[in-house]
């Protein structure tokens, strides 16, 4: 699902209704400005012609055709006058005014020709008329300078409201991305309670339901690693002891006899028992977010303490090999004791599910990465992306609980860290692998010669 962001929305919403808008707006303004401007114009022009009109009616008389009234400072964009007679020839012009008449069809009112727009003056008692045309360039120029003038500070002030509504809504949701900030450092390693932040009145109810739904994921969390934890210390006392009193009666009956057999039987059964009800609490402890702490330490260290531990009681001549590449430490942010339940279960179901004589290997790659692999026949794929249930078993014929993994995963998931089973190995058709990857690992290699 695409992500999107709030205030990316009402910012691009915002800009649009105004910024259309003020286009919208604009293109009032210019064709208002340009209905407004013609309107004058137009008015000028008539006025213009109406009093020359007026003015050859009481003073011209006989004028000899084709006379030019020169006038100075005349440009492209002054007013051109006509004066005509009856016969439609011109009689009286002004120099920038063409020989012949603006029209052909005179006829009082409005006309527009390539050059002009043209007013022809009502008829008087005289046998003239009067022609006044506007250049068009004039008309055009004062159109585009008033338009212009109304239109382009809206233009101009668009990027300026761009900015201010960005810095407006933003700062509006600055505390919405403070909330956003602090509800995503809460996670498997942070459950404190959201602190005061100034909130509007909109945002304060999340805020109370996000600490309120904290208080009582950390409660029954807690409540979960004291059962786990109570849980732990009241069953294996009694099975501690019950094996213990096993033992003492293996020594007290013939080993070879029928009697030594059953008791033999029943300290292997205590022992399975003991190992199951281990791996169900270290299950329930997993669930319960044991590693949600994030505290820095060295993994290398936690890895040396395992191998070591595991190592001293090798099953059926399954030693463990342990290559570091030259890295000396792995620093990693997680819980230790967590992280050492988690290596502890994948080292062990590599002991036990392991080809007889070989050994397990644990490799550190330069990168901080573990890869723990063992040697046995290898898995299909729908088994392999099965393994990190509860209760699922490779098939190897090895008597494990079939939790290892599934704690080991329910671990890694809390620590963020990255873990990838595979089989068969690499360049074989037999083994079975895990590779752990965990988040911003700080590794220090040994110098060489080390």
């Amino acid at each position: 699902m695409k992500r999107w962001s709030l205030a990316a929305r009402i910012v691009s919403s915002v800009l649009s209704v105004v910024m259309l808008s003020l286009l919208t707006l604009s293109l009032a303004v210019a064709g208002f400005t340009r209905y407004e401007i013609t309107e004058r114009l137009d008015n000028s022009l008539q006025e213009v012609s109406e009093r020359l009109q007026a003015t050859i009616a009481t003073q011209l008389h006989g004028p000899q055709a084709g006379t030019v009234a020169w006038v100075p400072d005349v440009g492209p964009r002054t007013l051109a006058y006509q004066v005509v007679d009856r016969a439609g020839h011109v009689v009286l012009r002004s120099q920038n005014a063409p020989a012949r008449p603006f029209v052909p069809d005179i006829h009082t009112g409005f006309a527009d020709t390539p050059l002009f727009r043209v007013y022809i003056a009502a008829p008087t008692a005289t046998a003239y008329r009067v022609l006044v045309g506007e250049p068009t360039l004039h008309r055009r120029g004062a159109m585009l300078r008033a338009t212009a003038i109304a239109v382009v500070p809206i233009l101009v002030f668009l990027p300026v409201i761009w900015v201010l509504v960005r810095l407006i809504v933003r700062r509006a949701l600055r505390p919405l991305e403070r909330l956003h900030d602090e509800m995503q450092v809460r996670g498997s390693g942070n459950l404190r309670p959201i602190a005061s932040l100034d909130l509007p009145v909109e945002l304060v109810p999340i805020q109370h339901a996000v600490n309120t739904l904290l208080s009582r994921l950390e409660t029954a969390l807690s409540t979960e690693r004291a059962f786990a934890a109570s849980a732990a210390h009241e069953l294996r006392n009694p099975l501690g002891a019950l094996l213990a009193q096993v033992q003492m009666l293996g020594r007290m009956v013939p080993a070879m006899s029928e009697s030594g057999k059953r008791v033999e039987i029943i300290a292997d059964r205590t022992r399975r028992l003991a190992r199951t009800v281990e791996k169900l609490l270290q299950f329930s402890r997993s669930s319960s977010g044991i590693a949600f702490r994030r505290n820095c330490f060295d993994l290398l260290t936690v890895l040396h303490v395992l191998v070591d531990d595991l190592g001293h009681t090798p099953r059926d001549g399954r030693n463990i090999v342990m290559a570091t590449n030259g890295v000396s430490h792995i620093f990693v942010h997680g819980d230790m004791d967590a992280t050492g339940i988690m290596l502890r279960n994948l080292i062990e179901n590599a002991l036990l599910h392991g080809s007889h004589g070989t050994a397990v290997h644990v490799g550190i790659m330069p990168d901080g990465s573990i890869h723990i692999t063992n040697d046995c026949p290898a898995l299909a794929p729908d088994m392999l992306s099965r393994l990190t249930s509860p209760f699922v078993r490779g098939g190897t014929g090895a008597h494990g609980s079939g939790l290892g993994l599934a704690i080991a995963n329910n671990i890694a998931t809390q620590m963020d860290v990255s873990l990838r089973l595979h089989s068969p190995l690499a360049g074989t058709g037999r083994g079975f692998g895990v590779s752990l990857t965990f988040p911003d690992a700080e590794v220090t290699c040994a110098p060489r010669g080390k």
